[in-house]
Order: C-alpha cells, then structure tokens, then sequence
C-alpha cells in the first residue's frame, strides 16, 4: 500500500520505514493542509497524522482510494468520523500508550516529597550540605488514595502495593474484583478517601463534572498534613484553592505535573510537535505563585514523555495498518 505520513520528525521517519519495509511510505514534516502534496501521492491507501491535520470532507475527496486513516493520537476530533463512516474509510488510533509511564512519574514526584529529593538537591547546588529541615517519612504503612481506577489508577495502586502502602480509591464504576486481586478498597464517598488518606494522587479525565473536583471546600475534608498528586490535567485542581490549602498548612505539600490554564493541549504527545506548546505552557506557569512554595513539586506536563511511550504510540501505528491490512483491525474508531 502507499501510505503518507504527515507532522513527521526524521526520528519518526526512520521507525516507520523500517517497521513498514514492504510497503510504500512518504513523508511530510508538515500537516495534510500545509503539505505540497504531489498528484500521484493523491491515490495512497492510507493517510497517517497527527491533531493538527484537518481531515475535513474536502480533505478526504482529494484521496479517492482512502482505505485507512491511521491517527497518532488518543483523539480524533481532527477527523470527519460522519464522512470516513460514509465512505467505509477505517480510522484508527492509539487508545493507550502511557499507563505504566504515568503511574511511574506520579511515584517520582511522591518520593521527591516525601523525602525533600528538591530541597536536598537545591541545598547541594549551593554547595549547602546540611540535612537539618530535610528530614522525610517512609512511604510503608502510608495510605495513598487513588481517584480514578482506570488505567493509570491500575498501575499507580500495583507500585504502591510494592511499597507496602495501603491503598484505598474511589471510582463511580467499582471492579471488586481488581480490588481483591491487588489488595486495596474502594471508599464510598470521594470525601472519605481525602479524610484517610496521607497521600491523594488524582487520576481522571477533566470534563464539567471533575472541574475544579479538588476546590477549597474538598481541601478542607483532605487529612492535615497530607499530600495531593496531580498527574491527569490541571483543571481538576483549583489553583487558588490549593495555595490557600498549602499557605495555611491544611495539606502538606503537592506534587504537579499539570496545572489548569493548560487545558488548550489536547494532547500530551503535542508537546513534542512544536516550540509554540513550550509557549503555551510557558504562559500558564508564569506568575504562579504556587511554583514559588518549597512544599511544591512541579514538572511541565513531562509525565507521559518516555522513548519506551512515545515508541509505543509508534509501534501501535504500526500494529494498526498491518491488522487492516490482515483483516483484523484493532484500536478502531470508525
């Protein structure tokens, strides 16, 4: 098949071409609207993107042989669903790809508290190795709350578990049996979970019923002394609420790899695809001063950033228009 590939990088270019050998494949850095798009490459099978390619009606007419669209993303709102349906194009993408990624960077940050890895290191940069003040706890006989048991939630309870934490969580959608299985209980109401819980690691998408979950009246049912961990998106969290939590010693401490004001980046992997993301984001943590705390840990929504995620979103591209192409799709939207 010809396949074009658009919003490529070299790196990118090299994977593909050799996990994609015995098929015809062309590249463009660019999006399918920005691209000179050459008449013979009009009649490719397959088209591979990223968000920022538009594949409207007008779009997709100009590919008459279309048979797959294979999209780098978790999302698809870049993409006439209505038209690929109509037309019997296929479209794939990448459901998951940074599960164990993000539980992992969710501990990163715990651990950084939890032991003052920050103020340790900030000390040793000025050449001050004292450890008064630096003192931490062990993360053993804690109780971590999770909220949201999906699958980052998963993976965040099993590390936990290793540590010889007790984990509770919360979850409108209960599987008991998971809970059996990785020792850890569900807790009724969310309310409840922040009253037992020393540590509280947030894992949920953002939508009009989690905006601002965590506002000034939840911080003040949160355990005095705990920590909150937000590794899912910044609008679950209000900023505000949480310096007032964190100024008058309701809680701890908090471990932030987003922040709300982001929520423009629809995707996590669109960090990677241009420096006017890095601006974006940029302009939501100046002037914050949250960042300004030293009971704060904050990364700039570098949760998700692996070569073992990012080769995952590749690999699963792959695994995508080679299941087509043996007749049995996977990952399909459309």
């Amino acid at each position: 098949m010809k396949i074009l590939f658009f919003e490529t990088k070299k790196e990118s270019q090299a994977f593909f071409e050799d996990k994609l050998s015995e098929h015809e494949t062309i590249f463009f850095k660019e999006t399918v609207q920005e691209a000179n798009i050459k008449e013979d490459d009009l009649s490719a099978e397959v088209l591979s993107v990223f968000i920022y390619s538009q594949l409207t009606k007008d779009v997709l007419a100009k590919f008459k042989n279309l048979k797959i669209i294979a999209t780098r993303s978790t999302g698809f709102d870049h993409i006439d669903i209505k038209e690929c349906q109509e037309r019997g194009i296929s479209v794939l993408n990448v459901p998951f790809y940074g599960e164990n990624t993000v539980a992992e960077h969710t501990f990163a940050l715990i651990l950084s508290l939890s032991r003052n890895v920050h103020k340790s290191y900030l000390r040793g940069k000025r050449n001050d190795f004292s450890i008064t003040g630096l003192q931490g706890f062990d993360l053993r006989g804690k109780t971590l709350g999770v909220v949201g048991v999906g699958h980052i939630g998963k993976h965040i309870i099993k590390i936990a578990k290793g540590f010889g934490m007790k984990v509770i969580a919360f979850d409108k959608f209960r599987d008991e049996m998971l809970a059996e299985v990785l020792n850890f209980e569900y807790t009724n109401e969310l309310d409840d979970l922040l009253g037992s819980s020393d540590i509280v690691s947030l894992s949920l998408p953002l939508n009009k019923k989690t905006q601002h979950l965590m506002n000034e009246e939840r911080f003040s049912k949160m355990k005095k002394g705990a920590i909150l961990i937000n590794t899912s998106r910044g609008g679950l969290v209000d900023t505000e609420a949480l310096y007032k939590a964190l100024s008058e010693n309701r809680i701890a401490g908090a471990g932030l790899d987003v922040i709300e004001g982001e929520e423009s980046i629809q995707e996590e992997k669109e960090l990677l695809s241009s420096e006017r993301n890095s601006e974006k984001l940029r302009e939501v943590f100046r002037d914050k001063a949250i960042f300004e705390m030293e009971n704060v840990v904050f990364t700039p929504h570098n949760a998700f950033n692996s070569a073992e995620a990012i080769e995952r979103i590749f690999s699963t591209t792959v695994e995508n228009i080679k299941g087509f192409e043996a007749g049995k799709q996977k990952n399909v939207i459309s």
